[in-house]
């Protein structure tokens, strides 16, 4: 896959991810808030496979709202990388580039591949 094509399938995840309904994602208003919450406090960060991982561990309700918005991810990496003729890891990743460029607020955690947890 060329180095355009990665971020075409990236930004086309993104597009999916802003234009689906909750449900598509598996994510409720409720899910959400509490996931951000947990990204500000260095809790939750995003991950170079497209994931939300743990900085440190969190609680029930964190694990839950992480667990269910994973799940809706993974979905909708499966599409993309059915639409792109590629890999749903890829497509993935492709995804956490872009994530990465306009998603993670300053004081945010990601985790980029072979890499430890970096605060933005």
């Amino acid at each position: 896959m060329q180095k355009t094509d990665f971020f075409n399938v990236g930004a086309a995840v993104l597009l999916a991810l802003a234009a689906a309904p909750p449900a598509a994602v598996a994510q409720t208003a409720a899910e959400k808030a509490t996931v951000d919450a947990a990204k500000a406090a260095g809790v939750v960060g995003e991950q170079a496979d497209g994931f939300l991982g743990f900085v440190k561990p969190g609680d029930a309700a964190q694990q839950a709202a992480v667990a269910s918005i994973n799940a809706g991810r993974a979905q909708l990496y499966r599409e993309a990388a059915a639409e792109n003729k590629v890999s749903a890891a890829a497509a993935g990743a492709s995804a956490f580039t872009n994530v990465i460029q306009g998603r993670v607020k300053p004081g945010e955690y990601y985790k980029p591949a072979n890499g430890g947890w970096t605060r933005k």
